[in-house]
């Protein structure tokens, strides 16, 4: 089953990139989506060849958010496409069945298309209102994750859903009540002095109703 708990890189440069990732995955963190925006083909290459071969010596998933072409130029795990991406069922015709692919829904419809179309997991929110990202969705709320997982619960529809945008640390027990799977976090991590002892706090709430 899929880890809990998924960092989406942050910085501006790529040594910035690098920098949050190793000490993410230093912490404890076993999913890395690389998020590196606006940024020219050859430094984002550079950046995510770097990222995967730190990933594997963690042993940690390394998904690429958006760029489909990125993530089967180097042979990742997997990508992460947002709703004006690449459509799930093209990205599976060309990756193959053993690819992660996650995809982004802010909606009941966005999840049922793209569990349709070959989905792995899906990135739902935001929950609250997020400086990380642009061009927002409406936001959830706790509200909205449990009437979007009841639904899901509804029309037997079984996938992972991960909460992202803006989440703090006392949100997560909450928000897994709603039914989730996990949270994707990015600021978070990111701006967090001792993330040794927050990704520990994280993963306690993650995995309080978990029998081993």
């Amino acid at each position: 089953m899929y880890n809990k708990l998924q960092y989406i890189s942050q910085g501006k440069t790529i040594e910035e990139q690098l920098y949050n990732i190793h000490k993410a995955l230093d912490a404890g963190c076993g999913w890395i989506q690389m998020r590196f925006k606006d940024q020219t083909i050859k430094d984002t290459f550079v950046l995510a060849e770097a990222v995967k071969l730190l990933c594997e010596e963690y042993l940690a998933n390394f998904i690429v958010n958006d760029n489909f072409f990125l993530a089967q130029q180097i042979v990742a795990d997997g990508v992460h496409l947002g709703l004006s991406d690449m459509k799930i069922d093209e990205a599976r015709a060309i990756l193959g069945n053993t690819k992660i692919i996650g995809g982004t829904a802010n909606t009941f419809e966005d999840i049922e298309n793209h569990v349709k179309n070959g989905c792995d997991y899906i990135g739902l929110g935001p929950f609250r209102f997020t400086t990380t990202k642009e061009k927002l969705s409406p936001i959830l709320g706790l509200s909205g994750y449990f009437e979007i997982l009841q639904k899901m619960k509804k029309n037997k529809i079984e996938i992972p859903v991960y909460a992202i945008g803006g989440i703090t640390l006392k949100d997560v027990s909450p928000l897994m009540e709603t039914g989730i799977h996990g949270i994707a976090v990015s600021g978070m991590l990111t701006d967090d002095d001792q993330k040794k002892k927050l990704i520990k706090q994280l993963k306690e709430k993650l995995y309080a109703n978990v029998i081993v």
